[in-house]
């Protein structure tokens, strides 16, 4: 990768994708795009661009105008809001996605685009969930997914695109607020037991999830857009996960360190809902085996790190 063109690159990976790329590609390698313009680091530490994805014209004459070879598209609606809003989730996640994809064919581009674990549904294997499986999802998130997968293996086999993309488990991190997905109370729980010692959970008592810290999912992004093309079978939706936990698990994980912190439960139907739809646990042996994948966080190393950069992330607002 060379000069790389991020899509969406204010929101949850994107944010925290451009800082990392620019560390190791150089800041002018790389640009990043978003439909919103705001006073924040990926903003002022390089090249940006206002882009909205659906404007296919507009995508195509900024990828051209820096000569990118590589195109990550991130900007999507998450899971909740996705459901909410079912006819703007398709017309963005699905829209945007042709147009990004169409640049990267006239232009030559390497591609990535992420997948999610919503892509599952509830009749795919819940335990272990294997690479290749049934995937019938019952929510709009999950068949936008489920369309993205097999219009980027289109691409690939129709037009020799290099297509490339993972299913993410649910994404946690200390430098962006959660934005609309199922798994947001797996990062919401550490702002709330730092500054109310109590959280309450959305998702019920028992309900597991896979999980991933976001230092883990940036390090696969570029572990897999430098791989060999050559050993990638399945190119369009790796499987990649670090932990499965269910809420209780997580609260008494942060209990070691605030011993006074508590949690309730306040379900909320729709959430909980989509969290049963999607597996308890995948399988990332095809990563592993294709590619090299390897995370190096697990729920005790995740949390202890989470409450040390949001500790220092309060002190410094509040001075």
């Amino acid at each position: 990768m060379e000069k790389i063109i991020v899509t969406g690159a204010l929101g949850q990976i994107g944010s925290e994708l451009v800082t990392k790329l620019r560390k190791v590609y150089g800041a002018d390698h790389v640009v990043a795009t978003d439909i919103r313009k705001t006073d924040c680091e990926v903003v002022q530490s390089g090249p940006f661009e206002l882009l909205d994805v659906t404007d296919g014209k507009a995508m195509y004459d900024i990828t051209r105008k820096y000569d990118a070879d590589t195109f990550i598209h991130l900007a999507a609606l998450l899971s909740a809001t996705a459901e909410a809003k079912p006819l703007l989730a398709w017309n963005l996640n699905m829209g945007g996605l042709v147009n990004a994809l169409e640049v990267a064919r006239e232009l030559r581009c390497k591609f990535f685009t992420p997948s999610s674990i919503g892509a599952f549904g509830p009749s795919t294997p819940k335990d272990g969930t294997p690479q290749d499986t049934i995937q019938r999802p019952t929510t709009m998130y999950g068949v936008n997914k489920v369309s993205g997968e097999l219009l980027c293996d289109y691409y690939n086999h129709k037009f020799g695109v290099d297509t490339r993309g993972l299913r993410f488990p649910g994404l946690i991190s200390y430098v962006t607020p959660p934005g609309g997905g199922t798994t947001d109370y797996a990062v919401e729980i550490f702002y709330e037991a730092l500054k109310n010692k109590s959280y309450t959970s959305y998702i019920a008592e028992g309900t597991y999830m896979d999980m991933m810290y976001m230092p883990d999912a940036l390090q696969a992004i570029i572990d897999l857009m430098e791989a060999d093309e050559c050993k990638l079978k399945h190119r369009n939706a790796f499987n990649v996960t670090a932990m499965s936990f269910a809420p209780e698990e997580i609260a008494a994980e942060i209990k070691k360190h605030i011993p006074n912190f508590a949690m309730k439960y306040e379900v909320d139907p729709v959430r909980q809902a989509i969290a049963e739809s999607w597996p308890n646990s995948i399988d990332a042996t095809a990563a592993k085996e294709e590619w090299g994948f390897k995370a190096r966080y697990n729920l005790e190393t995740m949390t202890k790190d989470m409450l040390d950069q949001l500790t220092m992330k309060i002190v410094k607002s509040a001075g």
